[in-house]
């Protein structure tokens, strides 16, 4: 295949390349050696892992559970859904590579950045002649053009086709989740049935119509790597980097490159599936759609909601935080999102902190919030956690109904009504997953 000049593409998947594979390891080198990569073995570790394979061709092995077998070690029939610990340190080793790239006066001949949903890394490197060194077909490159093509008025055929392919699979990802809920919910002719526990006898008991809106991971994303916060406003009205003006060209570039990732979390998925066997038993209908995709004039319906995901994740949870007692705050001195108890008890703390970033082991921090929704017509369930492993831990109470039910009573709530409440959840995360999950706060409205 003949190489592909600069004004003809921008990005490029070329087979019978002769790139220098040596020169790419010797940058890889360089980042792992970086303050970036120090404080993780993990992630540095999966970072070379899947440069070499790229570089030797080894498509197959960039999948999901092969990562999982041959780096973490699993056993082959491991559980992936369960076990996230590839999908957790793929999402730390991104934030890792922009925190790299971002240095002051950080000049570099290559990039190495991993898009998420994949596992095969895109090496970006600046050209140097109208013809541009290229690598193996395993490697994904992003060819670009510091002087722009005075000639060029419209993109070529293949950069449109890129894009267009980036926009129908963050639309399929969406569609998708909604064709799976719909399944669930309708695979089946049977009697109509009532779930007599809350929140789901008021929700599911009720002919308004019920939305799950998933979270946006790509914003939380953005927000930890350029420092900045994304509020409510900013994001109803489409301004997705906070204070783009203080952003150096590269950082601007890195967060425009994340923007076009998936938009909606790992754990979201079984999260609505289940939710979607629930609504199955009372033959309800359930929608499904991204943060992104929502407007406020949405949220202003008589409809029923459920919004998956902390503030930070998905800023539509902002909507009813102040309304919680246990309120999700961002704290820039730790760097994390936290849960303040604003109204403390006798004996209770003020603060419920994590001390398990990533797919470190250590405890976190969930809430289970079942509100009026803002017309007090409709109703809302809240399912967030401070990091992933809380919002799985939340889906997974809401959707266990005998669970669900001992320990609203143990909270002293009527499991068939009629009030609205919160419920704080503890639980032991390792290596991104929940375990032993239990309520150890609640209240009552």
């Amino acid at each position: 295949m003949r190489p592909i000049p600069i004004s003809d593409a921008q990005t490029a998947e070329i087979p019978e390349a002769n790139w220098d594979a040596g020169s790419i390891e010797r940058h890889l080198n360089e980042v792992l050696e970086g303050e970036a990569f120090k404080g993780s073995q993990r992630s540095g570790k999966f970072l070379k892992y899947i440069v070499s394979r790229a570089i030797a061709g080894d498509l197959d092995s960039l999948k999901e559970r092969a990562i999982g077998i041959e780096l973490f070690g699993r056993p082959p029939g491991y559980d992936t859904g369960a076990d996230a610990i590839v999908r957790v340190t793929a999402s730390d080793v991104r934030k890792r590579l922009l925190q790299h790239y971002q240095r002051p006066g950080m000049a570099a001949e290559c990039r190495i950045s991993l898009l998420a949903g994949s596992y095969i890394p895109r090496i970006t490197c600046e050209s140097r002649s109208r013809h541009e060194e290229q690598l193996p077909s395993a490697v994904s490159v992003r060819i670009e053009e510091r002087v722009p093509n005075p000639n060029s008025v419209t993109p070529p055929a293949s950069r449109r086709r890129a894009e267009l392919l980036r926009f129908v699979l963050s639309v399929l990802l969406i569609s998708a989740l909604n064709l799976a809920v719909f399944i669930v919910a309708r695979n089946r002719l049977r009697k109509p049935e009532r779930i007599a526990v809350l929140p789901w006898s008021s929700i599911f008991g009720s002919s308004r119509a019920t939305e799950i809106i998933t979270s946006d991971p790509n914003i939380a994303e953005i927000q930890g790597f350029t420092g900045g916060q994304i509020s409510l406003s900013d994001y109803a009205n489409r301004r997705y980097i906070p204070d783009p003006s203080r952003l150096t060209p590269e950082q601007l570039r890195f967060c425009q490159i994340v923007l076009r990732g998936d938009k909606a979390s790992v754990v979201d998925t079984p999260i609505a599936m289940a939710i979607g066997q629930l609504a199955q038993i009372t033959s309800s209908k359930v929608g499904v759609r991204g943060a992104r995709d929502v407007q406020f004039a949405d949220m202003q319906t008589d409809g029923n909601f459920i919004l998956l995901g902390s503030p930070r994740s998905n800023p539509w949870s902002n909507v009813y935080n102040d309304r919680l007692d246990f309120r999700f705050e961002y704290d820039p001195k730790i760097g994390k999102e936290m849960i303040r108890n604003v109204h403390p008890r006798p004996g209770e703390p003020r603060s419920y902190v994590e001390t398990a970033p990533g797919w470190a082991t250590g405890e976190s921090y969930a809430i289970v919030a079942f509100l009026k929704n803002l017309d007090e017509g409709g109703q809302v369930l809240l399912l967030a956690g401070e990091n992933a492993e809380g919002t799985e831990a939340a889906g997974k109470l809401v959707s266990d109904l005998p669970r669900l039910g001992t320990t609203l009573k143990k909270c002293g709530i009527q499991p068939s009504g009629p009030e609205h409440f919160e419920v704080l959840l503890r639980l032991d995360a390792l290596a991104g997953s929940p375990s032993n999950f239990d309520a150890v706060n609640c209240r009552v409205f």
